[in-house]
């Protein structure tokens, strides 16, 4: 029921991801908004579960919570912690996703602070930047609790045996940044997957995997670059005559340049993992196209058959004993 184009787009999303995967599609929410949207014969594998309330994008999630206990969001949390469901993909209020995933599965043990992953488009497979939005003010251990679950996230589901992780900072030497970010750096030099500091500019190098910072910088981060993207996508349109006969002569850059749109489409990548929790979350963009939820739901089964979570907590017991 969340999301700026809900719940056709979503319906829509889950329906062209259903062949694709081998678990069942619950689809939380009003039947009477749902239903409309299926189709005549819509796939075996999914189900409509009710729920008679539905969070606003801009409600307050602590409100949320108190107020609608019988919100698609609560609704579908509680059946990933019944067992009925393995993960939860929303396109709703991030807020809200992240608060009412928290209060219903709590944390790993070992982690004191959830991370949103956001995976970024580089000149290699892309990267995972986080935290990308739940934890804004964390302390310089819970960097460390980041880079394990990023860690364990990209070898499980991005399929990446020895992930490089990097510190987000104003420059790679040892000594820059912040009194924050030199006590993270002093921390995370302990461990050899630990690859230092980097520029903004560098994240996108090929070799890049994990790149940490704080909730603050990553959103700031995830959106200059949401908007970077959108701009140089803008300026490449307007270059375009509208003459029909000048267009001719722009369409072979237009077959050499969707390769470059599909690297930076969101929509591909689906959502970001809500990582650190006793249970999968997937946090999907709120103008969340049907595209982007099928392949939200495709993250979902590969968090799923790579057991994210057992995962990421045999990685907090092996890597940082101390903390767990």
């Amino acid at each position: 029921m969340g999301g700026d184009y809900a719940p056709a787009e979503i319906v829509l999303g889950a329906v062209q991801a259903a062949p694709l995967i081998s678990h069942k599609i619950f689809l939380v929410g009003q039947p009477e908004s749902i239903e409309p949207h299926l189709g005549l014969n819509p796939p075996k594998n999914i189900q409509v579960v009710p729920a008679t309330q539905v969070v606003d994008m801009h409600e307050k999630p602590t409100e949320a919570i108190r107020k609608k206990k019988d919100s698609s969001m609560a609704v579908a949390a509680n059946l990933v912690k019944s067992g009925e469901a393995a993960a939860f993909v929303s396109a709703g209020n991030t807020g809200a996703a992240t608060a009412i995933s928290l209060l219903t599965w709590r944390q790993i043990e070992g982690i004191h602070r959830p991370a949103i992953g956001s995976m970024i488009p580089s000149r290699g497979n892309g990267f995972l930047l986080l935290d990308a939005g739940a934890s804004p003010d964390i302390d310089p251990e819970n960097i460390l609790e980041f880079a394990v679950m990023g860690r364990a996230y990209m070898q499980k589901v991005e399929k990446r045996p020895t992930p490089k992780v990097y510190l987000l900072n104003i420059g790679e030497e040892d000594g820059k940044g912040s009194a924050w970010a030199k006590q993270c750096h002093t921390l995370l030099s302990e461990y050899p997957w630990f690859a230092g500091n980097i520029e903004g500019k560098d994240m996108f190098r090929a070799d890049v995997d994990v790149v940490l910072c704080d909730a603050f910088v990553g959103n700031i981060v995830l959106k200059t670059c949401e908007g970077a993207a959108e701009f140089m996508g803008e300026l490449i349109r307007n270059e375009v005559p509208s003459n029909p006969l000048a267009k001719l002569a722009y369409l072979p850059m237009r077959k050499a340049m969707a390769p470059v749109r599909k690297k930076m489409d969101y929509a591909e990548v689906g959502g970001s993992p809500l990582l650190g929790l006793n249970g999968i979350c997937i946090i999907a963009h709120g103008r969340s196209s049907a595209k982007a939820i099928k392949n939200a739901v495709l993250m979902a089964q590969r968090a799923i058959d790579g057991d994210l979570v057992a995962t990421i907590r045999d990685s907090m017991a092996r890597d940082l004993p101390k903390q767990s």
